[in-house]
């Protein structure tokens, strides 16, 4: 393996680990599928569409679960199209817009987010979140700034 796959895997080893440290991520049952190495800027990411999703009132996916989604996506479709590095940096989004067009009528729901632009400090990021039947869900345009931690 060379030093630059090495280095993809470290990083998605540890951004995998940061992931199901989040105790909401588990409570949606999102969970981040194995990028495609050949497609860098990419990601998508799955949700089980259960009781913990729905909305009290309407008996659907609620929003803020497919925002959430929608944020785990694209943030992560991001760090693989930047220079974020877990302990060194974070992902901070800046603005996120999310369009719900249609019901999810199946068991999971899933985000395929695509980076638009990855500038140094700020990545533009599209998504659309489709059902397991190929229903659009909501489209998104989502935003963050990579920021250096406080040492």
């Amino acid at each position: 393996m060379s030093d630059a796959a090495d280095g993809l895997a470290d990083l998605r080893a540890e951004m995998q680990r940061r992931f199901q440290e989040t105790p909401l991520h588990a409570l949606l049952g999102i969970e981040i599928l194995e990028a495609d190495p050949d497609a860098p800027g990419t990601s998508t990411v799955t949700m089980k569409v259960g009781p913990n999703s729905f909305g009290s009132v309407t008996d659907d996916l609620h929003g803020g679960a497919i925002a959430t989604l929608v944020d785990v996506a694209c943030a992560s479709a991001g760090a693989r199209a930047t220079t974020y590095r877990p302990g060194e940096n974070t992902l901070v989004t800046a603005d996120m817009h999310v369009r719900f067009v249609g019901r999810a009528r199946t068991a999971n729901v899933r985000c395929e987010a695509q980076v638009v632009r990855a500038g140094s400090r700020q990545v533009v990021v599209d998504g659309r979140v489709i059902d397991d039947d190929g229903n659009l869900v909501a489209v998104c345009d989502f935003s963050f700034m990579l920021v250096d931690l406080r040492k």
